[in-house]
């Protein structure tokens, strides 16, 4: 009998779906003139021209409150992504994406606006021979995200067009429903793309790459094995020029409730059946929703809030927050935060996991420390080795991507002596290829429909829900506001949150 026909077999986890073709598609900026379209978004585009990934027929249109010419905002591109871009622009490369951009000047209410972006995209159509597909990326004060989205259904150019909305998605879970509704009026689920620049880090793609392609650590990612998780989003700078945002918003809001919990869900959910939008949301969503809210009570044991104070950082002299340019004196705003949650599934049951994020911190790094129960009979007491550390895994996001194991190993010697030692994989001597953007990866999926690595509104829902309380109490000062010296690991308050026998990792 003849042998079947060779099928390959092809894992669903791994597959991915960068097979799905990218449309001829005509990107419209919001705030094209912003800091965030001149030092991150334009320069992902270029660097997306640049490796060949853009569809051959693409175009760009930048939309702003600002008075200005087609080649005034080429030239304003032009300089962004001379300053900006990850590599050195290729000038025939840039000349021909320059090419491409065009400009409407307007408000972002302004009616006869939206007239002029309706007429710019039928040319572009027309010097295509085709219609092409519209992403309206919202690059503004998130004051703007429901005028622009009714604007465009007024006009008339919400149709089978998608949407890009950068964060804060909302300010609490009644703001962010607010908004949604309004969202929803206009575009389906399917429409909408959340941007949380974090999950287009390449590290943070390769968490489900670790915990799913890799089987040694699927028997070991449980309750049974694991005491707790740390994870940490530390940076050593102020607030710069950002007190206008930053004052209104508190670390709580600026990264706890969304890049902190999406790294959360990443680390605690259970293997989706398929590398896929809907298969990894969902799981998502299940974690989330495994979260208890604390209530105001036990906010005051789960959750620590404080803001920094005159300290030192990198031998230089560092003002406290309050001293900032445009920070009021008598601002109740967190610089740092720090929460204990747990996930009560049955994976999870029983093991604290801790948040802990701020500014003027001693050093700049995001990682995520999952720590392993303690050998349950210390064998090398007797032979002078001391108290044998747990086993922790750190999966570092910044500065220095990559992975470590801390081992217990003998010392060279005739004495049976253990020491910690660590085994380290980093993708920069690893891999020789330059880790693009997260905006680039973004930015492609956006429009390639692919929604994997963007927040569905019942993420976003979930993850309010959890901090809607913490807010709440912080507000109702049921949690004193602690201090620490900038340039410090933080307050001593957050060390208190861990308990006995657990010590934050240091900074």
């Amino acid at each position: 009998m003849a042998s079947p026909p060779h099928t390959e077999q092809v894992n669903p986890l791994v597959e991915g779906l960068e097979r799905l073709p990218v449309p001829a598609t005509t990107l419209v900026i919001f705030g094209a003139t912003g800091d965030l379209a001149k030092r991150k978004l334009l320069p992902a585009i270029y660097n997306l021209a640049h490796e060949g990934a853009l569809p051959e027929r693409f175009n760009v249109v930048g939309v702003s409150r600002r008075d200005q010419t087609d080649e005034e905002f080429r030239a304003i591109a032009r300089e962004s992504i001379t300053l900006y871009s990850r590599r050195e622009p290729d000038q025939a490369v840039l000349e021909g994406l320059l090419t491409r951009l065009r400009y409407v000047g307007t408000s972002f209410d302004d009616v006869a606006g939206y007239t002029r972006l309706a007429t710019v995209l039928e040319e572009l159509d027309a010097e295509t021979g085709e219609p092409l597909e519209h992403a309206y990326y919202l690059s503004t004060a998130p004051e703007y995200f429901a005028v622009i989205t009714k604007a465009l259904d007024q006009a008339g150019l919400s149709k089978d067009a998608k949407i890009i909305i950068e964060k804060p998605f909302g300010t609490d879970l009644a703001s962010a429903r607010s908004l949604q509704a309004e969202v929803s009026k206009v575009f389906r689920e399917r429409q909408v793309f959340r941007i949380d620049h974090y999950l287009g880090k390449e590290t943070v793609q390769n968490i489900l790459a670790f915990r799913f392609a890799n089987t040694m650590f699927e028997p070991l990612w449980n309750r049974n094995h694991i005491d707790h998780i740390q994870i940490t989003a530390a940076e050593d700078i102020g607030i710069g020029s950002r007190a206008g945002y930053y004052d209104q918003a508190g670390a709580l809001r600026d990264l706890v409730q969304n890049h902190m919990l999406q790294l959360l869900t990443l680390v605690c959910m259970e293997p989706p059946a398929a590398l896929e939008s809907k298969q990894i949301r969902d799981e998502k969503v299940k974690v989330l929703e495994a979260i208890r809210p604390p209530s105001i009570e036990a906010c005051k044991q789960q959750t620590v809030r404080a803001q920094y104070a005159t300290g030192n950082v990198a031998g230089e002299d560092a003002p406290a927050y309050i001293h900032e340019d445009d920070v009021p004196d008598d601002s109740q705003t967190e610089t740092y935060a720090a929460l204990r949650l747990e996930v009560e599934n049955w994976r999870w049951a029983g093991v604290p996991i801790f948040l802990r994020t701020g500014k003027r911190l001693a050093r700049k790094v995001t990682e995520i420390a999952v720590q392993l129960k303690p050998v349950p009979h210390h064998a090398f007491q007797n032979a002078g080795s001391g108290s044998q550390e747990p086993n922790q895994l750190v999966l570092t996001i910044q500065p220095n991507e990559g992975v470590s194991l801390k081992l217990g190993a003998k010392i060279p010697g005739t004495r049976m002596k253990i020491r910690p030692v660590a085994m380290e994989f980093r993708y920069g001597t690893s891999f020789v290829s330059q880790s693009p953007e997260a905006y680039e990866r973004l930015i492609m999926d956006a429009m390639r429909g692919d929604a994997t690595l963007f927040t569905r509104n019942d993420e976003v829902d979930a993850q309010w829900s959890i901090i809607d309380p913490v807010l709440q109490a912080w507000r109702e000062d049921a949690v004193p506001m602690s201090a620490y010296p900038a340039g410090s690991p933080g307050p001593s308050a957050a060390d208190e949150l861990l308990g006995e026998g657990r010590s934050w990792r240091g900074l």
